[in-house]
């Protein structure tokens, strides 16, 4: 309800102030389009994996040799999308790195990693960790306030994804092109060869998957329209839902 403010006797009715903004532009930006090029990433990386669902380690890796895993999947040599795949896949790669660098040079410039995902100190107590934890586990809903901030498990996890998964993911990426090996070959020789790099590049896309999954489960327990409105708009509306 909006306050009144009397000048003379009189009361004049004020407008409620807004409340701040909930994501940056910046935020909400490179978040839906991380989202739309992950999801690329994920459909063209599967095509590509069906033409060849085993991982090595090392230089070279045949059909007919030995491998380090067998991946319960068929060999399908005939996907339609396996070629286009490829390109949707490397286009999808570049525009999710390009966004992900405008993010984090947004954030360090405006100190978003700063104010919202580094932890504080006094959240680094044994017992603070126990109750995220479990409270995770259990799937347990957020109250109001503790949904309005990224607790202890939320900040390690996003700083893991944004400054180790990613940064892999790319960097691994990288080291299976010849013609980027081929001018820098150091990428690819930390990894011990293009193989061994595939294979890290496959587990780092499990992990983002599976984080991915646990997110949305996460944002569906602590109010998904709230959540999505947020990132859409910026701010979250003054209702009874939690968020």
């Amino acid at each position: 309800m909006a306050e009144a403010a009397y000048v003379r006797g009189l009361a004049i009715p004020q407008r409620e102030a807004r409340p701040a903004p909930r994501h940056s532009p910046v935020v909400r930006i490179t978040h839906w389009i991380t989202v739309a090029s992950f999801f690329c990433l994920v459909i063209s990386g599967v095509a590509i994996l069906l033409a060849h669902p085993r991982l090595y380690w090392g230089e070279t890796g045949a059909r007919g040799g030995p491998s380090l895993i067998d991946l319960p999947l068929p060999f399908v040599l005939d996907v339609p999308i396996r070629g286009p795949g490829r390109y949707l896949h490397f286009l999808s790669a570049w525009i999710s790195l390009f966004t992900g660098l405008i993010y984090v040079v947004s954030g360090l410039f405006t100190s978003h990693f700063r104010r919202h995902l580094l932890p504080a100190r006094s959240d680094l107590s044994w017992k603070q960790i126990r109750h995220v934890i479990l409270n995770h586990l259990r799937f347990k809903r957020p109250s109001k306030e503790e949904a309005l901030t990224y607790n202890l498990l939320q900040r390690f996890t996003y700083l893991l994804v944004i400054f180790v998964l990613f940064p892999l993911m790319f960097w691994t990426g990288l080291a299976m092109s010849p013609a980027v090996t081929s001018v820098f070959p150091a990428i690819v020789t930390v990894f011990g060869g293009q193989q061994s790099a595939r294979t890290i590049h496959f587990f780092a896309a499990c992990f983002l998957i599976l984080f991915l999954v646990i997110h949305i489960v996460m944002v569906c327990l602590a109010g998904f329209t709230a959540r999505v409105r947020a990132m859409i708009t910026g701010r979250i509306a003054a209702t009874k839902e939690r968020i």
